[in-house]
């Protein structure tokens, strides 16, 4: 009976139209496509300390994250089939019969990976959602500061790669204040995000880093933080190599101490201490997303043609986060504790419990 009436919400989830290229929340609380009850020039309380403000997506998260992601959904989804051996432990720990669920599931590649356990995803990208739901998973369109489940509802949540798309603190520390609520007393919550200190230091070269003017301009006060706050916690590297994309995993204080000691350019050195970035994704003009949507994004110049490398270039909007900033955000929530931490593949990476 749970899951009949689980299975009818998703499924009423699946059928709503999307507008234009880009969708928002979706569940009965929330608008859609950047509409709101009240105008952006009317807000009166402070954006940090509003809950309006904080569940009211930025422009640049619904230009450079929603419109992205459901402009390069099919591409996207092709690409993200291997599960992180640590996500895959965690998910493979809980108990049978557990309800988990994952707050910006993507293409669903963690759905139903404990055979033992129920799965029920939710992602701000309709395409996406659509990927998984003709899969045959359990699903609906969602926003992860506002996710659409009771308090207590789950035994188990996951974000996995979500949190350094939102653009402000206050929408991170709300977005893992959600994760929190809707799992039950004792339950865990997994969460990674990318880091700053990434393993691959050629990488930094190929992310456009966002200059204060255009930080304070599209995304507001709360966001970079402090980069000068010293971190609580050193976190210890754990070395993967299933994995394909990355090398070697190195120890976080190997790590800081490269990063000071290393004879690399000054403009190198300078992006490191930079969070807030554009990364770019490549979408192949083989693909047939570059129809349409894609030719009516490069024609607007929300999107770049990149004839070198026979690609449609979209920027996406990414916060990483520095050692210790994840822990941060938890720091005052007195319903949950910080049980794991550990760095990962270029990802900071915590497990909370709810406690009461």
């Amino acid at each position: 009976m749970f899951f009949d009436f689980i299975r009818a919400r998703a499924s009423t989830m699946r059928d709503i139209k999307v507008k234009g290229t880009s969708n928002l929340c979706t569940t009965s609380t929330t608008v859609s496509d950047g509409e709101s009850h009240v105008a952006q020039s009317e807000l009166i309380m402070d954006k940090e300390t509003s809950s309006l403000g904080v569940k009211q997506t930025p422009e640049i998260e619904k230009k450079f994250v929603h419109r992205v992601y459901d402009a390069i959904a099919p591409h996207f989804s092709s690409t993200r089939y291997a599960k992180w051996p640590k996500v895959a432990a965690f998910l493979s720990s809980l108990a049978s019969g557990s309800l988990i669920l994952d707050a910006g599931c993507g293409n669903g590649k963690y759905l139903g990976l404990n055979p033992d356990c129920f799965f029920i995803g939710c992602d701000i990208s309709y395409p996406l959602i659509k990927i998984c739901a003709d899969r045959g998973s359990e699903v609906l369109v969602a926003d992860a500061v506002n996710l659409p489940y009771r308090t207590g509802f789950g035994d188990a949540a996951i974000s996995i790669a979500v949190l350094h798309h939102l653009s402000t603190e206050s929408r991170r520390k709300k977005a893992i204040e959600e994760l929190v609520r809707v799992v039950k007393k004792g339950g865990l919550v997994l969460i990674t995000v990318w880091a700053a200190e990434q393993e691959d230091r050629s990488l930094l070269a190929k992310w456009t880093p966002l200059n204060q003017k255009y930080v304070a301009e599209w995304i507001g006060p709360g966001s970079p933080r402090d980069r000068n706050s010293p971190s609580p916690f050193k976190l210890k590297s754990i070395p993967e190599t299933e994995e394909r994309n990355l090398g070697k995993v190195k120890d976080s204080k190997e790590i800081t101490s490269r990063s000071e000691d290393d004879s690399v350019a000054s403009d190198d050195a300078s992006n490191i201490n930079n969070q807030e970035y554009f990364i770019p994704w490549h979408l192949p003009y083989h693909r047939a997303e570059v129809g349409g949507a894609s030719a009516c994004a490069v024609e607007n110049g929300f999107a770049k043609k990149d004839d070198k490398k026979g690609a449609v270039v979209y920027n996406r909007y990414y916060h990483v986060f520095s050692e210790g900033e994840l822990e941060r955000l938890v720091v005052g929530m007195e319903n949950a504790v910080v049980v794991d931490r550990f760095f990962d593949k270029s990802n900071w990476c915590i497990v909370l419990q709810k406690t009461s």
